[in-house]
Parts: C-alpha cells; sequence; structure tokens
C-alpha cells in the first residue's frame, strides 16, 4: 500500500537525528524514527496504545545516495508489515 501524498510531505523534512517522533495525522497515529542525519527511515502507521507503541504497519525507508555524498538520488519506502508494537 502507498503511503499517502500528506504523510509523505511530513516525512521528506529533515528533523533532529536518531529521534522519535509521535504525531496523529489523517485520523492514524504515526510515529518515525531517523537517522544519523536526521532523516525519517522507519515508519509506524495505525492507533496507538495506552504504552505509546502503535499496533499497525511498518514501513522501512531505502535511501540511494550520491557517491561520497550525503545527498539523496532517490529513495522509497518498503512496507514491512503487521506489528503489534512500534
Amino acid at each position: 500500500m502507498p503511503l499517502s501524498p500528506k504523510i509523505e510531505k511530513l516525512l521528506n523534512k529533515v528533523c533532529a537525528p536518531q529521534e522519535r517522533y509521535d504525531t496523529k495525522l489523517l485520523g492514524k497515529d504515526i510515529s518515525y524514527i531517523t537517522n544519523e542525519l536526521g532523516e525519517p527511515v522507519t515508519l509506524y502507521i495505525g492507533k496507538r496504545r495506552e504504552d505509546g507503541d502503535i499496533a499497525g504497519e511498518r514501513y522501512v525507508r531505502k535511501i540511494v545516495r550520491k557517491p561520497e555524498s550525503n545527498e539523496i538520488l532517490r529513495s522509497h519506502w518498503d512496507l514491512k508489515g503487521k506489528v503489534t508494537r512500534g
């Protein structure tokens, strides 16, 4: 299932490195984790439980960079399946 354009727009922003962000968008709970450059690389979408974890789907971002650079040539999000914790 492809990601919504609104979710992709949120995930194209660079944030603080190696942090977890929790938000709500399009009626779903969303958590994402950034890499050492502040780019979102792991995404959880679903329903947040009382303990803060998300039951839903997990996506992982594949990033291809220019050689010897941090510039992104292309990236895409792969659906990795259902999760009960996130």
